[in-house]
């Protein structure tokens, strides 16, 4: 039992470190908006959605979805022309030409981009399903409801930690240029991880 809870903590830890779009936007909105409080529907949305999703993938909902050939290739479409997008959008964006007042989203758009930076990447997906999916077939009953409740649990505090985070920098970044920095090397990393899943779909193919 414990040995289930140990492996879903580091597993879930260590696929959720990376920063890609999903945290780069929890830690943004962590960041502009005026006060923690302010940034917990982002981390909630985030959250749950992960919840969703490695719920789907311990019970092999999501591996019987992804087995139909042309739904993986809608999916994986999609999703690449999203992180393209995405990683501009973040690219172009400079905090330091936008006040704290300009860069914070209200709740509705909070949640709605949120949703879209969960449910639209694909590597998520494929992390979720390929390897939370994959390892939870390790374990049956007690141990694998400690699995992906250890895996859920991660996910909720590190959004949590990760607003947190972004509020005590975006504190101490007045000027912005930390944020821009950060930006940047985010931006690397998802156009990285978009031409991966490109290589990818096209040897599906």
């Amino acid at each position: 039992m414990l040995a289930a809870l140990l492996h879903g903590f580091v597993l879930a830890f260590g696929l959720i470190l990376p920063l890609g779009a999903q945290n780069v936007f929890v830690f943004n909105q962590g960041a502009s908006q005026p006060n923690l409080k302010k940034a917990l529907p982002v981390v909630l949305t985030a959250s749950l959605c992960d919840t969703w999703l490695i719920l789907l993938a311990v019970l092999g909902v999501s591996v019987l979805v992804l087995t139909v050939p042309m739904l993986k290739t809608i999916i994986f479409s999609v999703g690449i022309l999203f992180l393209l997008y995405m990683g501009w959008s973040i690219w172009k964006s400079d905090p330091a030409n936008l006040s704290q007042k300009e860069a914070a989203m209200p709740i509705k758009k909070q949640i709605m981009f949120a949703l879209s930076v969960s449910l639209l990447n694909p590597h998520a997906i494929l992390d979720t399903i390929g390897v939370i999916g994959t390892s939870s077939l390790s374990y049956a009953g007690n141990e694998k409801v400690m699995f992906a409740g250890a895996c859920i649990v991660t996910s909720w505090l590190w959004f949590l930690g990760l607003a947190i985070a972004g509020k005590l920098i975006g504190n101490l970044d007045q000027e912005g240029k930390l944020l821009g920095l950060i930006n940047k090397c985010s931006a690397v990393m998802i156009w990285g991880v978009t031409v991966y899943l490109i290589v990818q779909l096209i040897e599906a193919i």
